[in-house]
């Protein structure tokens, strides 16, 4: 390839990339994705590209999976601007070179010169933006160039597609189950595989739609809203009251002091347990639980959210609660509300919003039924469900494990094959017609009807002219031949943008912000008909779609490439 422009090459040596007039790609944080992210066998791919000088041959590939994950039928597209920021700073290092010589011995030298040479300016990539709903059979991304070169591109190109569309569109799931009044709180750090997993999984988690992280450096990293509280190990570290030392709280406007802000708890707490409304549902409180209640409060009285099952939520957690919630109250503060991590929460979170309730009627504290509750404990869709059709009163959902792990499917199962050498269309045959490929360098469309839901995505040749709204065009499965439809679009989208063109003339698009992102997840999914989004039998969409003439070209194609049978 064509070495590096000046101000390429100095970009690349500041940490950042720009072409086509885009803005600067940032180097890429993670150490560990660097060229030697890939499977030997590309590299042995490459070697025998370039023995058979076949090294340079211009090559398409098409980036896509086959079947939409959790029994679902949409995908959310994540990992774009991970792909682009490694194309940005795909550079091999002498120590790097080194390791492959040893590796692999038996190859020539003048191989290792060649990948010494190599960079990304000869590449070009093609993709739908990220944050989009996208579906089996559609590229998501389309990368053209140097066949060895977008070889030694196909694994970390997955690895980076793969987990962040997959969680991406599992968090997209729960907020879809939740509800959009409901606040989502990804709490995976520790359950996730490894601290990347725990980055990349809270980034994609906030991508598709949830509210905040406990992750500290990821909120750090991508500006993500980071939210805690503490844990059982907290309150049971606290043995009574007289352990807090510091018991002063000046008003949240500076105008007061309370000198002793534990009696003010404690004064509060006999009230409530004399309160007419809720005598009776309680007695004696574990005051080592108030005392870190109150510890809390002290540290941090803008922000006072205290977890309350670590002895009884009801008869000890929720009433202690509420004596530190009404004495920061005086104060002039708000608490946050309590967390619910273990027992029965739709009970208890209901049983919760009554005392709440009473509170405020008792003691004319305007908005403190509405204080919020958060529940977390080994949530998922299934239990989330559950739980709006038992009825509950939770208003955030913190979780974890089944988020950041996928735990209802391990991986989405992306797939990078060639579509076009030398502008020759190549198709991947298989008895499995599912695997078959579809073959060339391909354009496609979104087509919407009336009601301005999407209805199909139709891919196309490049070189063929694109739908028209208002005129009928016809759509094929391009393997099934009695599946067929007629579409007049009221509507148009190309999906596939430019977002490296390398040599080539074509204008980049810019790199979008994880918020808009995550706003277009939103709204992407906003646009969707309800019965494809259900989370039980939800309603095929009919995304495998080729135009007519793309249709005859494949089977064209296939019958050319398929070897004649013999019977004797």
């Amino acid at each position: 390839p064509p070495p590096l422009g000046k101000m390429a090459a100095a970009a690349l040596a500041n940490g950042d990339v720009r072409a086509g007039g885009g803005g600067a790609v940032p180097r890429p944080t993670n150490p560990m994705v660097t060229p030697l992210l890939t499977d030997l066998y590309q590299f042995s791919m490459a070697y025998a590209y370039w023995k058979a000088g076949k090294h340079l041959d211009r090559a398409v590939f098409d980036l896509y999976f086959r079947k939409s994950p959790f029994a679902g039928e949409f995908t959310v597209f994540g990992g774009l601007e991970e792909c682009i920021r490694f194309i940005a700073n795909f550079k091999f290092k002498e120590e790097e070179i080194n390791f492959l010589r040893t590796a692999l011995p038996t190859c020539e030298d003048g191989f290792f010169e060649y990948l010494s040479s190599i960079d990304c300016s000869d590449v070009e990539v093609y993709a739908i933006p990220e944050g989009s709903a996208v579906f089996p059979k559609v590229p998501l991304m389309i990368i053209e160039g140097p066949v060895a070169v977008v070889q030694l591109l196909e694994t970390p190109f997955l690895s980076l597609v793969n987990y962040a569309s997959l969680v991406t569109t599992n968090a997209a799931r729960h907020r879809l189950v939740a509800g959009k009044p409901k606040n989502l709180l990804e709490f995976g750090l520790r359950r996730a595989q490894g601290p990347d997993g725990g980055i990349s999984a809270s980034r994609y988690s906030y991508m598709g739609g949830f509210d905040a992280t406990s992750n500290v450096a990821a909120g750090r990293l991508f500006g993500i809203p980071i939210r805690g509280t503490h844990s059982h190990a907290f309150v049971s570290s606290f043995l009574g009251l007289d352990e807090i030392i510091d018991k002063a709280l000046s008003s949240s406007d500076g105008s007061n002091k309370c000198e002793d802000f534990v009696s003010l708890v404690e004064n509060w707490l006999v009230k409530i347990q004399g309160a007419s409304s809720l005598r009776g549902s309680f007695g004696e409180t574990n005051q080592s639980e108030l005392a870190a209640f109150t510890s809390y409060a002290l540290a941090f009285p803008n922000s006072f959210l205290a977890l309350v099952d670590t002895y009884d939520v009801m008869r000890s957690g929720v009433p202690n609660f509420c004596a530190v919630a009404l004495a920061l109250n005086d104060m002039g503060y708000k608490a946050v509300g309590i967390r619910l991590d273990s027992g029965d929460l739709a009970y208890l979170s209901i049983e919760t919003r009554k005392f709440f309730c009473a509170i405020e009627k008792e003691f004319g504290v305007v908005g403190f039924g509405k204080t919020n509750i958060t529940a977390s404990n080994d949530l998922n869709e299934e239990t989330i469900d559950a739980l709006n059709k038992q009825g509950h009163e939770v208003d955030s959902f913190g979780i974890g494990t089944y988020l950041v792990t996928c735990y209802a499917q391990a991986a989405l199962g992306c797939v990078f094959k060639l579509v076009e050498i030398n502008k020759q269309p190549r198709i991947k045959l298989s008895e499995d017609v599912t695997k078959v490929s579809i073959p060339c360098k391909k354009r496609c469309y979104r087509l919407y009807g009336k009601e301005g839901y999407p209805l199909v995505d139709i891919m196309t040749g490049q070189d063929e002219p694109s739908p028209k709204v208002g005129e009928r065009i016809l759509c094929r499965h391009p393997f099934i031949e009695s599946k067929r439809a007629h579409v007049v679009p009221q509507h148009v989208e190309e999906l596939l943008k430019c977002y490296w063109p390398g040599n080539s003339s074509v204008q980049r698009e810019e790199l979008p912000s994880l918020n808009e992102n995550r706003s277009r997840c939103m709204r992407q999914l906003e646009r969707m008909r309800p019965d494809h989004l259900r989370k039980l039998n939800p309603t095929p969409y009919k995304q495998v779609s080729v135009s007519a003439q793309l249709y005859d070209f494949i089977h064209f194609l296939w019958l050319n490439e398929a070897p004649v049978g013999e019977l004797r």
